[in-house]
């Protein structure tokens, strides 16, 4: 589907037409759970949400969806624009786009702004904007047209100001407002100038002031041409004013919709007057409302007074503006946009070079982290080299050694897997959200995030093993270092590996760092220092094989002791103090195998390529799931 670039006011939107809206006899029910082989879905009774919802929006109207909590506002919207879960939900009734049935295909020409905002906050406005235009506007547009279109969105929705500006994080760090965050988001998603646009509580969370701010674009949006369609709750009288037109919902059912002056003489007549000098808004809602303790006697109201539209000539011209069907060229021109339409815009080179251009912005900006992540390496290198400082090879220095070869996997396996699990879930709801809209492929995201993170997963290792290992004293050859080094590096990678395992399908870090620490104390038990493998029961066995910390700790047991051809004791020969005479006597004691080397860095590999192969499974999972 060609992307018109030229002004709003032409009134053309990607290649259609001012675009009108309108559905019929929508039905929403909730599918039983639980239901025994022996009954039909039509043998249970299924509470719906939405009860035979119909109605009609004008092109170039702002709509506003108005009603209690749990009235159907969010349902409604979710069900024009296809993002009912049908697992859970059962969906009947027609959605028309010009006269045309359009089903999934309205997401190809409509934009969503959903009720919270994510984004990455350390990229700014603009950057933001260019990211999402070089990956959503057609393939056919230069790069220089592309520019131009979001220089022309940050002046249409007033962001100039704040262009150069992070978009920044609420919860962490500061940075353009929460007014200009929700025009971030219509920017986001006008880019390709859809002719419709669905905005779930634009106002959410905002003051008075900004709250208008933000309807007024909705309202310029629609002047332009846009047909623009938002649930809202409690507008302030003036923002009331701004709009259109106005759809009630109560208990699943219309109880008006048309214009906002009408409203007022219909609810009148049904008996139901607005005070002079109440906002008409709260009036409805109020009127509409299900009282604790007056259930009853309210949902009777409220059926009546949506008998009564039903019944209204409000209804009637309503049905009749929707029979108007527009001209047969409308009809292929909206299939033509929707059968035409390609499901990611940008090809497959566009979409890692552009991924890999943010997710190192987003990376290498992040200083507070860096910092933390440089400091903790130096600092936790240099604590282990002092504690273990020039250890004798003695007796007592072989547990010693042993302790600290041990340690070294731990912390590299902690530090590594929790500094993916304090980001990547932060991210992977974004993630998820951008691939709903299908702006870029699943691969594309992991890989990129893989080829920029890998460079820090391999210097920090590597910094950590130059300090601490010749401090501590470990066997001291070259050859010795960089194996030990190497060891380190492909631990740390693992434990990566993991962390991206475990990020991907949890719903945020606290509930991935509560599922991380266990785990690592269980492959901790069985890596061989606290527990001789000869003594692990049977039916743990199956823990102990997908421990990396038991294939790292022989590696770097072999390493250490299998050259070592003496270890001095001050007892006398033949003492039972003396414990370990040479380094095959400790490799003996943790009944290792120099024969296990090859096999052990080869399952090693093998954990670090299978965690992030399961690792993309599960994000695979979770992205097709957010589809429906």
């Amino acid at each position: 589907m060609k992307i018109n670039v030229q002004p709003a006011e032409t009134g053309v939107y990607n290649g259609v037409e001012k675009a009108s809206l309108t559905w019929q006899n929508i039905d929403v029910r909730i599918k039983p759970k639980g239901c025994l082989p022996c009954f039909t879905s039509d043998d249970i009774p299924r509470r719906k949400i939405l009860r035979n919802v119909s109605g009609h929006v004008e092109a170039g109207t702002l709509l506003a969806i108005l009603g209690a909590s749990g009235s159907g506002k969010t349902t409604l919207l979710n069900t024009l624009t296809c993002r009912t879960n049908k697992d859970t939900l059962s969906v009947s009734g027609d959605v028309l786009v010009n006269g045309v049935n359009v089903g999934n295909g309205i997401r190809n020409i409509s934009a969503y702004v959903p009720q919270d905002d994510l984004f990455m906050g350390t990229l700014t406005v603009k950057e933001h904007l260019i990211f999402r235009a070089m990956l959503r506007m057609d393939k056919d547009l230069t790069k220089s047209q592309r520019l131009q279109r979001v220089d022309d969105v940050l002046k249409e929705l007033g962001l100039n100001d704040c262009a150069d500006s992070r978009i920044g994080n609420p919860a962490t760090k500061k940075g353009i407002s929460g007014g200009q965050m929700r025009r971030l988001s219509f920017a986001s998603e006008i880019l390709t100038n859809p002719p419709l646009m669905f905005c779930d509580e634009p106002t959410s969370g905002l003051d008075t002031f900004m709250a208008g701010n933000v309807i007024q674009s909705l309202k310029a949006e629609s002047n332009a041409g846009r047909t623009v369609l938002c649930t809202i709750h409690q507008p302030s009288s003036e923002i009331f004013a701004l709009f259109d037109n106005i759809l009630i919902m109560a208990e699943g059912r219309v109880a008006f919709m048309g214009r906002s002056q009408d409203a007022l003489s219909f609810f009148s007549n049904a008996g139901y007057p607005c005070p002079k000098t109440f906002n008409p808004a709260d009036f409805y809602v109020l009127t509409l409302a299900v009282r604790p303790g007056k259930e009853d006697g309210c949902r009777e109201k409220i059926e009546t007074i949506c008998d009564e539209f039903d019944s209204s000539t409000f209804c009637t011209n309503m049905k009749k503006q929707s029979d108007n069907v527009p001209s047969e060229i409308n009809h292929l021109q909206i299939k033509d946009s929707i059968l035409n339409e390609d499901r990611f815009k940008a090809s497959w080179p566009v979409q890692m070079s552009t991924l890999l251009s943010r997710t190192a912005k987003t990376t290498f900006r992040d200083t507070l982290m860096l910092s933390i992540s440089i400091g903790e390496t130096l600092g936790m290198a240099l604590l282990h080299g002092l504690l273990f400082l020039r250890r004798d090879t003695d007796q007592v220095g072989v547990m010693d050694i042993n302790g600290a070869l041990f340690l070294m996997i731990l912390n590299f396996s902690v530090t590594s897997m929790y500094a993916v699990l304090n980001t990547f879930p932060i991210e992977v709801p974004i993630f998820v959200r951008e691939y709903s809209v299908d702006l870029y492929r699943i691969d594309v995201y992991y890989i990129s995030k893989m080829l920029v993170e890998l460079p820090s997963h391999l210097i920090m290792p590597i910094a950590f093993c130059s300090i601490a290992y010749w401090m501590i004293g470990l066997y001291s050859t070259v050859e010795a270092y960089l194996i030990f080094t190497g060891v380190q590096t492909v631990v740390a990678n693992v434990s990566v590996s993991f962390g991206y395992l475990i990020s991907a399908g949890s719903p945020n870090a606290e509930v991935a760092i509560g599922i991380a620490a266990p785990a690592v104390i269980c492959f901790m038990m069985f890596g061989g220092l606290f527990m001789n493998s000869d003594s692990i029961p049977v039916y743990f066995v199956w823990l102990e094989y997908l421990s990396w910390f038991k294939y790292a700790n022989e590696l770097v047991t072999l390493n250490q002791w299998e050259n070592i051809q003496s270890i001095d004791c001050d007892a006398p020969a033949g003492s039972d103090e003396c414990l370990f005479s040479d380094g095959q006597s400790v490799i003996d004691y943790f009944n290792y195998d120099k024969s296990n080397k090859e096999l052990d860095i080869i399952l090693l590999c093998v954990m670090l390529v299978g965690f992030r192969i399961l690792g993309f499974i599960v994000l695979l999972v979770r992205a097709k799931m957010s589809r429906h």
